[in-house]
């Protein structure tokens, strides 16, 4: 049994010791903690605490170490267990509460009875879709959550007045409003908002009959738990996706996509690089989706080699994902702001975990504008990380120049 100390003044005790099985992989590398710690940019004293358990492993330290050390995501995991960091989704809207909000949702608009909708009316409501999508890639999710709602409940309620053809196409576009209604709760933070309102797509899309976003529903929860940083439930759930009958080639490549962010997450490279060639087959043979609706997912040029730097970051292997990301993030649009906000975030933090600090604070600067734009609750996930792994270059120039910066969006609530 080992006690670890803490400076909260608390005392864990796990079963088995991450100290010893980080001595074994440095050993069996031919290293010594000295040529580790330059490799991981932590201090040799660290390292020795924690190897002689008197300091708890970071999680981002123990990635490194698990890059570094070819070690298979055994550091990854010995860690999450020496913290008991193992996250129980406890989320468990059931498909009750869902139809319950759905019918909350459905109910008639009130005053006398509704003329039949014609295409132009359809079209019209899905421009408005469209003008608060666009809108919410480049500002906070706050500003377009109320009309997305008012939006959806105008056009589920005239869904269930109208008749067939007109209430399918309805239906299709209400489900496309409440996965994105799911996707902004969880931008602004709200995870449990998110989850109800993407269930709550899966069930107007399967009365729809439309299978995309039945498993698009479960690629949006699977990113859910990526964030919560359970690597399981993010596997399981991209899997479920790729078992729905029906779905496209992008689709489905989104959801192997996923499932290799999954794989990164656990320390799996073996099986990161499986999930992800196979989201790069499925991208290269999907066609564009010519119905009137707006694509589901990433926009991205090349959403697969996005979802590879981020990975390499997970897996410990920082100089690479910060190569891919420097390379890939020029690509990206100047009014997808939401996006570079994601990826410029993970891209700083990856370069300062390689121990490119200027590289890291000037990447940041251009970032940081984007942030503070889309006020993203997930980007400032990594916005901390990074936060804490310049805080130990707290004296070096460039981050005392950018350091006021970060510490004011971090804290920015709109």
């Amino acid at each position: 049994m080992v006690v670890y100390s803490t400076t909260a003044d608390q005392e864990a005790q796990v079963s088995g010791s991450f100290g010893e099985l980080l001595r074994e992989c440095r050993v069996a590398a031919g290293l010594s903690i000295g040529q580790l710690a330059k490799r991981v940019h932590y201090s040799k004293g660290y390292l020795s605490k924690v190897e002689n358990d008197l300091k708890l492993p970071h999680e981002t330290m123990a990635r490194l170490c698990d890059g570094v050390l070819d070690a298979g995501g055994g550091l990854i995991e010995a860690a999450r267990s020496a913290r008991d960091r193992v996250v129980d989704a406890g989320l468990t809207l059931d498909r009750r509460q869902v139809l319950v909000a759905g019918t909350v949702l459905g109910m008639a608009l009130a005053g006398g009875p509704r003329p039949a909708l014609d295409e132009r009316v359809v079209a019209g409501m899905r421009t408005s879709f469209e003008q608060l999508r666009a809108l919410g890639v480049q500002t906070s999710p706050v500003v377009v959550l109320e009309p997305l709602v008012a939006l959806l409940r105008t056009v589920h309620a005239l869904a269930l007045e109208n008749p067939e053809p007109t209430r399918g196409r309805l239906l299709l576009l209400a489900a496309r409003i409440a996965e994105y209604t799911g996707w902004m709760n969880q931008e602004a933070g709200d995870e449990q908002r998110a989850l109800a309102w993407t269930r709550h797509a899966s069930e107007l899309a399967r009365v729809g009959g439309d299978r995309e976003i039945v498993s698009y529903a479960f690629v949006r929860e699977a990113g859910l738990a990526l964030y919560r940083q359970d690597a399981a439930n993010t596997v399981d759930l991209a899997r479920q996706a790729q078992l729905v009958d029906r779905a496209g080639p992008r689709t489905l490549a989104l959801a192997a996509r996923r499932e290799a962010q999954g794989h990164a997450l656990a320390g799996d490279r073996a099986s990161f690089d499986r999930a992800l060639d196979r989201a790069v087959r499925l991208f290269d043979v999907s066609t564009p989706d010519t119905r009137p609706y707006p694509v589901l997912g990433s926009t991205a040029p090349d959403p697969a080699e996005l979802a590879r730097g981020w990975s390499l970051c997970d897996l410990g292997r920082a100089e690479e994902s910060a190569a891919v990301l420097d390379r890939e993030l020029v690509r990206l649009p100047a009014a997808s702001r939401r996006s570079r906000a994601r990826f410029g975030a993970r891209r700083s933090l990856a370069h300062a975990l390689a121990g490119e600090i200027d590289q890291s604070c000037a990447t940041l600067v251009g970032t940081l504008d984007d942030v503070a734009h889309v006020d993203s609750a997930t980007v400032r996930t990594d916005l901390r990380e990074l936060a804490r792994t310049l805080g130990r270059w707290h004296n070096h120039g460039a981050v005392r120049e950018v350091y006021p910066e970060l510490r004011r969006v971090l804290g920015q609530r709109y």
